[in-house]
């Protein structure tokens, strides 16, 4: 089944369904860290798509620090069954340390796209309707201030102009073609082992 039209078929609903929950989980992961509102409709979706899950994972594995570390365990656990599943329709076999790695990996670049985009989304909405408020502004405002003011503080607006978003977006870029991207080599190195 690896190869041809039902292979690539499964293969594309196993990525869908995974990455749609996966990114649901780390979103709602991301809106903790930072601590935004949580009576939010934005905010009260991801709790909902990822409480029957989570609330029972924390009786388990606590938080600490401020950080849930079930979500986390619950992002490496579905990244880790979305490539064995989409490894076994493909014929492959892998290597537990392998997966781990390459899932981890694959779980910061979803961290760095999403605060990219997420800025990227803010900043067209800033131009389109600026000072509006709506749910969904006001959530990209607690998720991206965290990154934003500190580029702020580097780089101050200038005529007006805010350049943060752009010195966060390069930044993030970076990040993810060095850093990320040699983890991934390590993880596919020894995913096959």
């Amino acid at each position: 089944m690896g190869g041809g039209y039902f292979g690539n078929a499964a293969i594309f609903l196993v990525e869908t369904a995974f990455d749609l929950y996966i990114l649901i989980v780390m979103v709602r992961f991301l809106l903790q860290i930072v601590r935004a509102d949580f009576y939010n409709p934005v905010s009260q979706f991801l709790v909902k798509a990822t409480s029957p899950v989570l609330v029972p994972m924390r009786r388990v594995i606590p938080g600490f620090f401020g950080i849930d570390f079930a979500s986390v365990v619950l992002l490496l656990v579905l990244q880790v069954m979305k490539l064995i599943i989409i490894g076994s329709i493909k014929g492959y076999a892998f290597q537990p340390a392998g997966l781990i790695v390459l899932s981890f990996a694959e779980l910061v670049s979803l961290a760095l796209n999403v605060f990219f985009f997420s800025i990227l989304i803010q900043v067209v909405l800033s131009w389109i309707n600026p000072g509006a408020y709506n749910p969904v502004t006001s959530v990209l405002y607690s998720l991206n201030e965290p990154l934003l003011a500190p580029a702020r503080r580097i780089l101050p607006p200038m005529g007006g102009l805010d350049l943060s978003p752009l010195v966060v977006g390069i930044a993030l870029k970076l990040i993810e073609m060095t850093f990320v991207a040699w983890l991934s080599d390590v993880g596919k190195s020894m995913l096959l082992g």
